[in-house]
Order: structure tokens, then sequence, then C-alpha cells
């Protein structure tokens, strides 16, 4: 596929088919042949769970067929023990996209069309199409449009599987001048907004904190206005700092964008699950000693409600 076809394929609106996913049929196993796929029925998603070494994966019992609108046909996966993990997906994010939903047969086809940290991808293209990262986000972010995902959760899931895509070590379409640049331009995105974002809750609690500097669209106003400036800068600066994408601005947008929103969200949330997990290793190494915690929460819970509440 050209440049000019590449690029366009990503800018341009996918109306939604859900047909074009198909019943891949199944692989042989055992000797036995397997069923062969049926494109004029629907597609069936049957996993089977697996247990590897403490980490949850899923093999696919039937495999899924897709009609790509530039590559045709796809069949996945090719190998009866490919694994998936379903949609990839950091536990502190999963509120944001579940593991499972209506973005999930195309996760499953992304899973098998890219290769995965220990092994080959698994796909089958009955046109001959090799299909190279860059081209595996095209196709899962029009699969997603086709089982009905949101716009909205379909470009933030696009992206993170974009700037993924840029720093892995596998094949893909550029220059290693390029690839260099998309690396650092996702790098200084990334630091200029946590930077910027620490200024900003430095300016919001009137602190004078190391490093940070005064932003202009806050300034010395009143809280709810400096929020509101704040939430402002958080949509600007993102976008101009996309420009420096090229021609994966589109991803350094809703990265940089989702970023600066929900940092603070993540950050509150990162602390939660921090203490989650230190308590429930603190619960399993040492049930005294979390017990003796918790007491001491309850304790300290009930003071703080007496003094607050009596005076």
């Amino acid at each position: 596929m050209q440049a000019r076809d590449r690029v366009a394929s990503m800018t341009d609106p996918v109306a939604q088919e859900p047909h074009r996913f198909h019943d891949g049929g199944t692989l042989g196993r055992d000797g036995s042949p397997g069923e062969p796929p049926d494109p004029t029925a629907d597609m069936r998603i049957v996993l089977e769970r697996h247990a590897e070494e403490g980490v949850e994966t899923f093999s696919l019992e039937r495999r899924l067929g897709y009609r790509d609108r530039l590559l045709g046909e796809l069949l996945v996966p090719d190998d009866p023990d490919f694994r998936t993990d379903l949609t990839s997906v950091p536990a502190l994010f999963t509120w944001l996209v579940p593991k499972t939903g209506a973005h999930l047969p195309a996760a499953l086809l992304h899973d098998a069309l890219v290769a995965g940290p220990d092994g080959p991808s698994s796909y089958v293209s009955t046109e001959g199409h090799v299909v190279d990262r860059v081209t595996a986000d095209r196709v899962f972010r029009d699969a997603m449009a086709d089982t009905g995902t949101g716009v909205v959760r379909r470009w933030i899931v696009w992206t993170a599987v974009t700037v993924a895509t840029i720093f892995v070590g596998r094949e893909v379409p550029w220059s290693r001048a390029r690839r260099w640049s998309y690396r650092g331009a996702a790098a200084a995105t990334t630091a200029s907004i946590l930077w910027l974002g620490y200024s900003a809750t430095s300016d919001l609690f009137d602190r004078s904190w190391v490093g940070a500097v005064d932003l202009p669209w806050m300034g010395d106003r009143p809280w709810w206005l400096e929020v509101v400036g704040g939430f402002g800068g958080a949509v600007v600066v993102p976008l101009a700092l996309s420009l420096l994408w090229g021609r994966l601005r589109m991803a350094g947008a809703v990265a940089g964008v989702v970023l600066a929103v929900l940092l603070h969200v993540t950050v509150g949330l990162a602390v939660i699950a921090a203490t989650y997990v230190a308590v429930e290793r603190l619960a399993r190494r040492s049930p005294v000693a979390a017990l003796v915690l918790a007491a001491l929460v309850v304790v300290a819970g009930f003071a703080v409600f007496a003094v607050l509440s009596l005076g």
C-alpha cells in the first residue's frame, strides 16, 4: 500500500459494517482437518482460559474471520497455541477501556495480527498480504468501528496501540530516522505535559514547588477559574505538541489530551491501587500485622470522626 493510501485510510470515516466479521471455522487438531471458514455465518467467540505462571491468557477455540476494506479476508489465529489476554489494557485504565465489550473481536484480531513479545504473529491473509504493525493498528481501528465501538473509545484505543508500535522493536514501514522522530515527539509530549501538570497543581494550591513555573492560563484567580484555565491548557497545549508527531499527529493529539485531562485522576487511581497491592501483600505475608493495621485505621477513623463532628 502506498504512503498516500495509508494516510487516507487513517483519516477517512468508517461506516459500521458488523458482517465484515464472520465465522472463521476451526484449526485442525490431532490429525483432524478442522472446519473451513464460513463468510455467511456470524462470528463465534469461543475462548478457553489458561493460567500460565500466574498469568491469565485465553486461546480461541474457533477462528475469527474479518474482511478488511484494503486487505481482503483475514483469518485468526493460524496456530492453535496462540494466546491472547483479550484487550491489552493496564488494570489502572479498565474503567476507561474494559477488557471485553463491543471492541473485543477487534482486539482479538489485532492481537493475532501483531507479533507478541515472545512469539510471531498468527494470521492468514487469503490474498497473500503481509500485515505490518502500522497496518494492523489501522485494521484494529476499522474493525472496532464495524463492531459498533464508540468513536471516542475507538480513537483512544488506536492511539494506545500506535504509541506501543512507536516503541516496539518489531518491523514497521518507517525509516530509522522517522521512528526515532516519533519516539522523540512522544517523549517530549509526555515530559512537557507532566511538567506543566505539576506546575498547574502547584499554582492551584498557591505553592511554589521546586521546578514549577507560573502558567498564564491559570494565574492568580479564584480556584474555580484556575481549574477552568487548567482544563483549557490541558486541551490547547497537547494539540500544539501534536504537530511534532508529523503524520501521526492525530495519535499525538489524542494521547496528549487524554494524558493531560486525566493526569490527576490517574495519579489518584495509582495511589489507591498501590495502597491496595501493599495491603494485599501484607495480609498474605503477615495476617497479624494486617489485623493490627486494620485496627489502627478503624481507631483513627473514629477519632477523626469524633473530633470533626463534636468539635
